[in-house]
């Protein structure tokens, strides 16, 4: 049903800017992680268009107990997909490489909106819930890889 593939960052800005941040500019949607070594994207297709995309970048959160860690930015899936399987399948493919990495544990800030969601993916919650301006209140997830 969908094509799960890495792609290169560029591709990612217009579905972040969409879904994540309709209120600023594409511009907006770049980060400093995007070009970073070790950093990589991956996005599914749908009949040739992309609907899905995660970003993946090599940092470490001090409060988590694993050396190897990788972070999931910006994670978004077009409306109308969602609840299809895409993201799912985004991530899976995504901690494929990971492990062939041997990243220990894969974490991310998640909107406490989507929590359940990243649950779903096993993810845990860590620590407390804090705002994140100018996108509001997120909570530090993670799961281990190995």
């Amino acid at each position: 049903m969908f094509e799960i593939m890495q792609i290169n960052p560029e591709l990612t800005l217009e579905i972040r800017q969409k879904v994540l941040r309709p209120y600023q500019s594409v511009n907006d949607c770049i980060y400093d992680t995007d070009y970073k070594e070790g950093s990589f994207h991956v996005g599914a297709f749908h009949d040739g268009t992309l609907i899905s995309v995660a970003s993946f970048c090599v940092e470490t959160n001090q409060e988590l107990p694993m050396e190897n860690q990788y972070r999931l930015r910006a994670m978004a899936t077009l409306e109308e997909y969602r609840r299809l399987g895409a993201g799912r399948q985004v991530v899976k493919y995504a901690e494929e490489i990971l492990k062939e990495y041997g990243t220990d544990l894969l974490w991310c800030m998640a909107r406490t909106k989507v929590q359940a969601y990243y649950c779903s993916l096993v993810f845990v919650a860590h620590g407390e819930v804090f705002d994140y301006p100018p996108i509001g209140p997120h909570i530090i997830m993670y799961k281990f890889l190995k």
